[in-house]
């Protein structure tokens, strides 16, 4: 069976964070000496077309639900090895001195009028597989985002890093001290400020997740291995966005929802301090006398004052304090030729997602949900998306919208 979108994987072996098309063995307009890229190493560094090898892919990328927080995106290809091509001790290999960890994978999905990358990443381990009573071997390539590579950066100072700072400049200092692309990066300026940088002892990951948290704001990778930060202001004005309709008629389908009826989320209690700031707590008694303590604790934050760590654990508790039914997840089966590829594949983070769920009972469940998470499995006759769906990370009224304009129940945000 023919997949709706042309799926590619590419492996370039050059040194370096940047993606770039590079030098393409084989290829008629990438393959030219003297003509195509090479980067910024002083040899010729391919970069292969894996695809007619390519047996199965698997994507995760996504926020965590329970951490509340996005993770580093993973992707697992398994390539054929007939010619034992990805054996490092195979003299006769054309990858040959070239198969090192930390080497780039992309992958990408094209369409008769858009092309989407579905993930850009890093390798971390090769995993070798020859089957009992089976000729060819495979390797699995295990890989992940820049997540990784920024948990791998340790910092103590932030060069540049002064008080005043909007958190946006500060996560470009950050991204600057570990040399992280400048044109891999989408960076909004943010709304709240920061204190001089603590010059304490930690990951570059963890510089910028406090920056993010003292934003309320959202840091990410995107599929296409571009370091997005959205502000506070971006990630609420997402809300206004006219959704995408899933339902069992008329509506793009889907199969397998994942309810939620839990405590999980809840969160009725923030104890937050900034760096050289006052302890600041936030609760809601009503939820805490219904649901017992759900707290969420932050020391060491490096927003400039008092009055913003107020702002964030008051938007935390208000926006966290009660919990409903949820729809955690829901499949996609993009064989189907009722589900418009071009629509899946161009979805992103905080793309509004109207679910309709037609109960046994004959009632109705409507939720108004958030793409915030997707894992791809293709192979070479499946292509499904498992997306995950959460209620919106911050709140506020939107005057006209019916779904986020309900006083009483939408929040004025600060």
């Amino acid at each position: 069976m023919t997949l709706p979108a042309q799926i590619a994987v590419s492996f370039d072996f050059s040194s370096g964070a940047t993606f770039g098309t590079g030098f393409v063995i084989g290829d008629a307009k990438n393959g030219i000496i003297g003509s195509s890229s090479f980067g910024s190493d002083a040899v010729v560094i391919p970069t292969v077309d894996l695809t007619p090898n390519v047996y199965q892919i698997s994507i995760t990328r996504g926020r965590n639900i329970q951490r509340d927080q996005y993770e580093a995106g993973q992707c697992i290809v398994r390539v054929l090895d007939p010619n034992s091509y990805f054996n490092p001790q195979n003299t006769s290999s054309p990858y040959y001195g070239y198969l090192v960890p930390l080497r780039k994978v992309r992958v990408s999905a094209t369409t008769e009028t858009t092309q989407k990358y579905l993930f850009s990443g890093y390798v971390i381990e090769y995993k070798y597989t020859y089957p009992q009573n089976q000729e060819t071997g495979y390797v699995d390539l295990i890989c992940s985002d820049a997540f990784r590579l920024f948990n791998l950066a340790n910092i103590s100072t932030v060069t540049g890093a002064t008080a005043g700072q909007y958190t946006g400049t500060r996560i470009n200092k950050i991204l600057d001290q570990v040399s992280f692309p400048s044109t891999m990066r989408t960076i909004a300026t943010g709304a709240n400020t920061c204190v001089a940088d603590p010059g304490t002892n930690r990951t570059s990951l963890e510089a910028i997740k406090n920056a993010e948290f003292s934003e309320t704001g959202a840091f990410y990778m995107d599929g296409s291995g571009t370091a997005i930060f959205k502000s506070r202001a971006q990630v609420l004005a997402s809300l206004a966005n006219a959704p995408t309709a899933f339902n069992q008629s008329g509506g793009i389908p889907y199969r397998n929802l994942k309810f939620s009826f839990d405590d999980k989320l809840i969160i009725n209690q923030a104890n937050l301090a900034r760096v050289g700031g006052s302890n600041i707590t936030a609760f809601n008694q009503d939820s805490i006398d219904r649901y017992f303590p759900h707290s969420v604790t932050q020391s060491d934050l490096v927003a400039e004052t008092d009055t913003i760590v107020t702002n964030i654990a008051k938007e935390y508790v208000a926006t966290r304090a009660q919990t409903t039914i949820r729809i955690d997840e829901m499949e996609i089966d993009l064989l189907d030729t009722n589900v418009p590829t071009d629509t899946i594949i161009g979805l992103d983070y905080f793309s509004n997602l109207l679910i309709t769920n037609q109960q046994p009972d004959g009632s109705t469940i409507v939720k108004n949900l958030q793409y915030q998470g997707i894992n791809w499995e293709i192979t070479a006759n499946k292509m499904t998306a498992k997306i995950t769906t959460l209620e919106p990370i911050a709140d506020t009224i939107i005057i006209g919208s019916s779904y986020y304009g309900i006083i009483g129940t939408n929040i004025l945000s600060y």
